[in-house]
């Protein structure tokens, strides 16, 4: 019998988490300016029981973390950085969605702080995306808008959907590197992130520390090295005529700069407990407004609402991992005990993989694909070990809801 392809480095077998509906095809979080087109993923761990990491991290929340303890460290660091001479003391970066509202809020009004909130804009504002983020303005906040030149950003985003099937990339890259950029050139150098990423399923070792490893947004690599859209640096200069200063704002701050400024970046859902619902429910009262309809991909209405490309970068996923917005989604939920993993596998089988139509000929049109093109590059990255053509259909082998079709009797 023939050996079924395995792209991306994924493991060859698909096993579903028996707490939640996370698959251990979840590609662990990558130094972005470092992707390639032949990057092999490292995935979420899975302990001896069938386990994922981050319900694993989820269960050390709520059984081995003393908050109180944890909020005391938060106090004693931001004792350590506060200032009282009217200048900033903490850099928050976000969109105005409903995690950076509640950090600068509750940073701001809380502990007394005085933070300059720090935004890479979303590719396409969506209308609510963008009156969130003037109402966050509103409750009485600072913030630098760094947007990056349309042109050179509509090509990135090509490059990266046509070189790795990552849209979202550049968005990612900003978003990564402009707070730590902003606090050099400010000289704020405490900076406060919302949650660990090991709460979704990075390695779960890294939710011990209260600080990001500076690889992730640091580098003293020669940027003609880096890694945009899938294409060496030196290549785009020489084949797309870009410059240095065209490609700037995409660069990491360099390692000297982070030591020289002695920059951190925490996050500050190590010392305060972390959950989306009730983030979500705290911040409509300073102004978040959710969307009036569910989003493409899921049933939720307030997760990742701001930029139009939301619903491909989650869709791209779906492809090349066999992962949705639903079941992202639907995992985060079971872990914070909002349903029921039997409720989540019926959103995933629903929901998961649905097609964001809504602004589907806006972005060909931003990313100058056409359609046959678009859905050439999209059959192509899919996975043969995940996907099986019936019936002139592309459906997933395996599903957490067993019916995939290569799921035997069909099986939850």
């Amino acid at each position: 019998m023939k050996k079924i392809e395995v792209k991306y480095g994924l493991p060859e077998k698909v096993v579903f988490c028996k707490k939640c509906v996370i698959s251990n095809q979840r590609p662990n979080s990558t130094v972005e300016f470092k992707h390639t087109k032949n990057e092999k993923k490292s995935t979420i761990a899975f302990d001896q029981n069938g386990i994922c990491s981050a319900c694993l991290v989820a269960q050390k929340k709520e059984q081995e973390i003393n908050w109180k303890n944890r909020e005391k460290e938060l106090t004693e660091l931001l004792d350590k950085y506060r200032r009282n001479d009217g200048y900033y003391d903490v850099i928050v970066p976000g969109s105005g969605g409903k995690d950076s509202i509640f950090a600068s809020y509750i940073l701001k009004n809380k502990y007394g702080m005085h933070p300059l909130t720090v935004t890479w804009p979303p590719h396409i504002y969506t209308g609510i995306g963008f009156k969130n983020f003037e109402n966050w303005i509103a409750t009485g906040i600072d913030n630098v808008l760094m947007s990056p030149n349309g042109q050179v950003h509509r090509l990135l985003t090509r490059l990266a959907f046509e070189n790795l099937l990552h849209p979202f990339q550049p968005f990612i890259i900003g978003q990564k590197n402009v707070a730590p950029k902003i606090a050099v050139r400010y000289k704020v150098p405490l900076i406060m992130y919302g949650e660990n990423e090991a709460e979704y399923g990075n390695p779960s070792k890294d939710v011990l520390k209260a600080v990001r490893n500076k690889t992730y947004f640091s580098s003293n690599t020669n940027p003609e090295e880096f890694f945009l859209g899938g294409v060496v640096v030196k290549e785009l200069y020489k084949k797309y005529k870009l410059t240095k200063f065209d490609l700037e704002p995409y660069f990491p701050v360099t390692s000297d700069e982070v030591i020289k400024n002695k920059i951190e970046v925490h996050y500050l859902g190590y010392y305060l407990k972390w959950d989306p619902q009730e983030m979500y429910y705290f911040v409509t009262d300073y102004g978040f407004r959710p969307n009036t309809e569910r989003t493409e991909g899921t049933y939720s209405k307030y997760n990742s609402i701001d930029d139009r490309i939301d619903g491909f970068h989650y869709w791209t996923t779906y492809i090349k991992f066999g992962i949705g917005r639903a079941t992202y989604d639907a995992a985060q939920e079971i872990r914070n005990k909002k349903i029921t993993r039997e409720e989540g596998v019926s959103l995933v089988q629903r929901y998961d993989g649905e097609f964001p139509k809504k602004y589907f000929k806006e972005i060909l049109e931003y990313m100058d694909i056409n359609e046959e093109r678009f859905w050439h590059l999209v059959n192509k990255a899919r996975s043969p070990h995940l996907w099986k053509k019936t019936n002139g259909k592309w459906k997933l082998r395996y599903a957490v809801s067993g019916d995939g079709v290569d799921d035997k009797n069909n099986l939850k």
